[in-house]
């Protein structure tokens, strides 16, 4: 009973932190003539409510595709036209056709705050709490400690309740996904993850792993038997899925690519604003977008993405499990935004998640990439007036994590999974025993590196010649901290531990 008690407290102070934050500015607040993602969602309750379902995703007089026109896919516009049909009993005025064009009021304001937070209540706090219950090997304190910390990780509570959006429908659908398919229940896993992936077309950064683990499944069952039926009720589930979700955009083939066009723009470019990945930290030196033409930037972006992330699928399908499972989420997911094509700053949140959810294996190296994770969208966090819940929020975090799991004493070579790598280059180099204390040494350089670029952007004027000096170098820095984090998780990977000890049990 205390064990309910004491995860019932850590939902509700993750629910304070939330609201508090909800109650700061957001973005575009009072900035027209676009404002920012806060009137992007308003106005997709605008136009699902007031235009029929075969204009959402068209350019004409009433949708203006330039003015925040709908680029997701139609689960998103769905829940757009649930929050307007609640919103027009309320007021109206909210969601008027072209009348509403940049409303704000406080009124307003509450009403959008809450529709964030009944989504989370709804589908991601249960997934969290659920996932966190069902840890094996782990404690009941650690049990609610990550679920805490998880609740509490900075970067989904101020990009969703600050800057504004519904990020944690996605990636609440990915994580029950998670659990169903971790759990052997893989129709509904699969079902939960398509849910995740018709909310929001960035969620198939995650699908490569998802469809891994299912087929190394399927083989591991034997495709002669259990595993042929296996395959084939997968395919029926996600099929349905898709079919039901996309319905009414089926009816014409026109209607189809539109909503295609819409979902894939690829011709807006190789990345936007300042995102911490390879293409934009590159581009420093090497202007791409200018140099390359379009086609052979996307074949070069898919090549880089393909192979980062090629082992470690090809390693989950010969041999699934969930913890495996679990790593090349992370893995496939910081491949997506290292090297793939229009990524945005905010897509770092598709990392974070599977990092939360190893946090109790690797609690040190967990920690360290969702402070990062946050870090990375500093330029995007200033611009929407959210420094002050930054920094608490990321303190509040910090605090958790370090308390909870005594961070700075899982740094050994088996807590951070390193014992099977390093046994093996010990085997060529004897003096191989320095990593952890280099790995602590490169926290430290990455805090203070951290703060320093922090306390600079905030005090600092760039030089006029180079405006954009600061944020440039936010996202080099954080650029450089996911590379290496690539390596260290695909190391986890290749060199699982319990290939060691079988490999131990041979010898």
């Amino acid at each position: 009973m205390e064990k309910w008690y004491l995860m019932t407290a850590a939902v509700l102070l993750g629910l304070t932190v939330r609201w508090t934050v909800s109650l700061n500015s957001y973005s575009g607040a009072g900035k027209p003539p676009m404002f920012g993602d806060y009137e992007a969602q308003r106005h997709w309750q605008e136009i699902t409510f007031n235009l029929p379902i075969k204009q959402w995703y068209f350019n004409s007089s009433d949708n203006n595709l330039q003015y925040w026109g709908l680029d997701y896919p139609p689960l998103t516009a769905y829940h757009s036209f649930l929050c307007a049909y609640v919103a027009k009993f309320i007021n109206p005025d909210w969601i008027a056709l072209h009348t509403s064009r940049g409303y704000e009021s406080q009124a307003h304001k509450l009403f959008m705050r809450a529709t964030v937070l009944i989504a989370d209540l709804l589908i991601y706090i249960p997934a969290v709490v659920l996932y966190c219950c069902c840890l094996k090997e782990v404690s009941t304190k650690k049990k609610i400690a990550s679920a805490l910390c998880i609740l509490l990780y900075p970067g989904l509570i101020l990009i969703d309740y600050g800057h504004f959006q519904y990020n944690s429908v996605s990636l609440g659908f990915a994580l029950w996904g998670v659990l169903g398919v971790s759990y052997d229940w893989d129709l509904l896993g699969s079902l939960a993850f398509c849910l995740a992936i018709n909310y929001k077309q960035m969620e198939l950064y995650h699908s490569l792993p998802f469809f891994c683990f299912l087929l190394g499944k399927c083989f591991k069952k034997g495709l002669k038997g259990k595993g042929l039926v296996l395959l084939i009720k997968l395919t029926c589930t996600v099929v349905a899925s898709f079919v039901l979700c996309w319905l009414p955009f089926f009816t014409e083939r026109e209607q189809t690519l539109q909503v295609l066009r819409r979902l894939f723009p690829v011709d807006r470019g190789l990345f936007e604003d300042k995102v911490a990945n390879i293409w934009c930290s590159f581009s420093v030196f090497l202007k791409i977008r200018d140099i390359l033409p379009h086609h052979i930037q996307i074949m070069i972006s898919f090549c880089f993405t393909f192979l980062s992330l090629l082992p470690a699928c090809i390693k989950l399908t010969l041999h699934p499990s969930p913890k495996g499972f679990r790593f090349t989420l992370v893995s496939c997911a910081l491949s997506f935004f290292l090297f793939s094509f229009q990524v945005h700053e905010k897509s770092i949140l598709l990392v974070s998640l599977p990092v939360c959810l190893v946090l109790s294996e690797i609690p040190f190296m967990s920690t360290w990439f969702l402070l990062v994770s946050t870090f990375s969208m500093l330029p995007l966090l200033l611009k929407d007036e959210l420094l002050m819940p930054s920094v608490v929020t990321v303190m509040a975090f910090f605090i958790a994590c370090a308390t909870s799991f005594s961070i700075f004493e899982k740094t050994s070579e088996e807590e951070l999974q390193l014992k099977c790598f390093s046994t093996s280059v010990r085997k060529y180099f004897t003096c191989f025993t320095f990593l952890p204390k280099i790995i602590q040494h490169l926290f430290l350089m990455s805090v203070i590196a951290m703060i320093l670029l922090t306390m600079m952007t905030v005090t600092l004027d760039p030089p006029q010649k180079l405006p954009d000096l600061f944020s440039v170098l936010v996202c080099f820095v954080s650029c450089l901290h996911f590379l290496f984090f690539l390596v260290y998780f695909n190391i986890i990977i290749m060199w699982d531990s319990k290939n060691g000890r079988s490999q131990k049990k041979i010898n």
